[in-house]
């Protein structure tokens, strides 16, 4: 990714989630891995092994000033003595300013466990397409594709290939590299590289908007299902989109509540003390995922392909919507 803007996944809130798992990690080494960016190491304070991970996953920080971000775990997964991460400074960014100045090892951080909604699925060739420190995801995915003898190639995009985090690291992993820099004027065009459809591959993007956007237009004849997108910024929508009011029934509890429209469900939810994990609260992390019942909703999440947007099984409640004027969901 481009910046920290991209990099983290940001919410307004600071007090605990409900539902959500957490525990205390120490913050063992910092690491500068490229200009402007740290990794950290996060062991348990006990030393004893971590939660276990899979490739995509990340998990949510809270760090002592309150503020909550998400990141991706980009450690080994086979080696759960400690998780890493990847940040990068951005000048106004509070939390990752916070990270670079004020965090030091042996400081206490509080973590949910580890969810994935950036799965790797199985294909024999792998395109990895990252935007700056959007390769923190997909470094796990290369270790793994390399360990099962599958090919991939990574087109890395950055201001100056000096900058490009974790290069080193990831040149040792045994797959294709294909460097692009704007500085450099061999800029990455999205359109010749990824339109013609490859057989037997799959793409993975995480990048700043213009980067998604672009890769998402260039596979729009990729089949359902090999083209991958992790959001650390929730997608444009357009200026002139409405919220009216409408009702949610809440069958298990039992309950019909009715959404204004300057509240999100999840908003509403909770203020009937219906406890729904959260998180990002912008539709990038799927911790408040429900199931739907019966009604159309207006999906504005940036996690559902468009094949479970039609299948209209499930939703996120922080930021979409119904259609109509009533939704059931099992709540």
């Amino acid at each position: 990714m481009a910046d920290a803007a991209e990099m983290t996944k940001p919410s307004t809130a600071a007090a605990p989630r409900p539902g959500e798992q957490t525990m205390q990690v120490r913050l063992r080494a910092l690491v500068w891995e490229a200009p402007g960016v740290l990794s950290l190491e996060l062991t348990a304070p006990d030393g004893s092994a971590l939660p276990p991970f899979e490739p995509g996953a990340h998990i949510d920080v809270k760090l002592p000033d309150g503020t909550l971000r998400q990141y991706s775990l980009c450690g080994d997964p086979n080696d759960t003595s400690h998780y890493r991460l990847g940040i990068r400074a951005i000048s106004g960014g509070a939390s990752s300013s916070y990270v670079h100045r004020k965090l030091r090892p042996g400081d206490l951080i509080t973590v949910s466990t580890p969810r994935n909604n950036f799965p790797l699925v199985d294909a024999k060739h792998y395109i990895f397409v990252a935007g700056g420190i959007g390769v923190t995801p997909f470094i796990p995915m290369m270790r793994e594709a390399s360990a099962k003898s599958r090919s991939w190639t990574l087109l890395y995009c950055n201001k100056r290939n000096e900058d490009a985090p974790f290069l080193n690291e990831i040149r040792q992993l045994g797959g294709e590299i294909s460097l692009h820099s704007s500085e450099a004027g061999t800029r990455l065009d999205v359109a010749q590289r990824l339109t013609a459809v490859e057989k037997d591959a799959v793409v993975y993007c995480c990048g700043p908007e213009s980067l998604m956007t672009a890769v998402e237009e260039a596979t729009g004849a990729w089949p359902e299902g090999t083209v991958h997108f992790e959001w650390f910024a929730p997608r444009s929508r357009p200026a002139d989109e409405t919220s009216g009011a409408f009702e949610v029934v809440c069958e298990r509890s039992g309950l019909t509540l009715s959404v204004p429209p300057e509240k999100s469900i999840l908003e509403v939810l909770g203020d009937a003390g219906i406890e729904v994990p959260r998180s990002c609260e912008q539709g990038i992390c799927g911790t408040c995922e429900v199931r739907v019942i019966s009604g159309d909703v207006d999906h504005r999440d940036s996690i559902l392909s468009s094949s479970e947007r039609a299948a209209n099984a499930t939703m996120m409640t922080c930021v979409s919507r119904a259609k109509g004027a009533r939704l059931v969901l099992d709540i």
